[in-house]
């Protein structure tokens, strides 16, 4: 299939397009490169620079790839700017989206896969995550994402539009070949801080509260590898064929780690010690969230590979070993 990535150059869209050319498919990345990389574009796959929101040239560039479906990565994610810069959320997350939505129809593009937040549930009612929770977001970030979601949902209604979302955990890891890994600028991810400090670029990684209700006192989080998030996003294609199909799956490995946990398997990764330091609570932060993710295993086939923590820091320490300074393109 002809398959049209928007964020193809950034963390999850660049190891989605190597599974997708693994899986035999043709990927083309859209990609304006605000926290993209240059440097992670599969070589050989068409590119552009181009803006998702950009409606004549998205619709110019679906139909002279003859682009089959559409994948969307290029959200602003930091839940913390969201709620000090809701204008910039609402208006990459949501109206540029509608934006990209509009010249799919135009070019009469009816499959769409979208990225999707657990952030949408807010904080749950009960542990572990079902798709069918209540969904009040708790931040900006998490309400454009619902906000998507409901617009997906009147286009099928209205338009036979097909689409799946998929509402992940805390994706995590670098592609198993060690080609492509996680550099963001800011990096607000736990395990790449964690890495950070085990190697002195960072001084210490602090533990925002040691007196949560759970096992060792830190909060619990449901870490998936980042190629395991693809390839339920390619398990999913099939399905899609039926105009008007809408689906929802939660993405997450359903075996939650606490804080302490991740510095312990950076510390056997690295073999280096991890500064620490102990904080107070953040202002929001739950003390678990996990998912069940039985839904996308009888649904779609999806089987996790990289099933623990172990796993997931070695895939990351093996790429930020080798690229000490990212892309090195900031």
């Amino acid at each position: 299939m002809k398959v049209l990535v928007v964020g193809g150059a950034g963390y999850i869209g660049s190891h989605c397009v190597r599974q997708l050319l693994e899986a035999g498919h043709q990927p083309v990345i859209l990609d304006n490169l605000v926290y993209g990389h240059r440097k992670a574009v599969a070589e050989g796959v068409p590119f552009y620079d181009v803006s998702l929101g950009d409606k004549e040239k998205v619709k110019d560039i679906l139909e002279s790839e003859a682009i089959e479906l559409v994948m969307h990565f290029a959200a602003y994610c930091y839940v913390g700017e969201s709620v000090t810069a809701p204008l910039k959320y609402y208006e990459n997350n949501f109206v540029e989206t509608l934006r990209l939505l509009e010249a799919m129809l135009d070019a009469g593009v009816t499959k769409f896969v979208f990225s999707s937040t657990c952030a949408t549930f807010g904080v749950p009612e009960r542990l572990p995550m079902t798709e069918d929770l209540p969904q009040a977001p708790i931040n900006p970030y998490g309400q454009t994402k619902l906000d998507v979601e409901n617009l997906l949902k009147s286009l099928a209604h209205a338009h036979g539009l097909s689409f799946a979302a998929f509402r992940y955990f805390n994706a995590a890891g670098a592609s198993e070949d060690g080609s492509i890994g996680e550099d963001h600028d800011p990096e607000t991810h736990l395990i790449p801080l964690v890495i950070d400090a085990a190697t002195g670029k960072r001084e210490n990684i602090k533990i925002f509260g040691t007196d949560y209700d759970t096992p060792d006192g830190t909060c619990l989080r449901d870490y998936v590898h980042v190629d395991d998030l693809s390839r339920a996003h390619i398990a999913v294609f099939d399905k899609l064929d039926q105009p008007g199909a809408q689906y929802f799956y939660n993405l997450g490995t359903g075996t939650p780690n606490s804080v302490r946990e991740v510095i312990a398997a950076v510390e056997k990764a690295t073999g280096k010690k991890v500064p620490v330091v102990e904080v107070e609570r953040r202002a929001g932060d739950p003390p678990a969230l996990y998912a069940d993710s039985t839904k996308a295993k009888q649904e779609l086939g999806w089987v996790v590979k990289f099933d623990t923590i172990d796993k997931i820091v070695e895939t990351a320490w093996r790429w930020h070993s080798a690229n000490p300074d990212g892309y090195g393109d900031r």
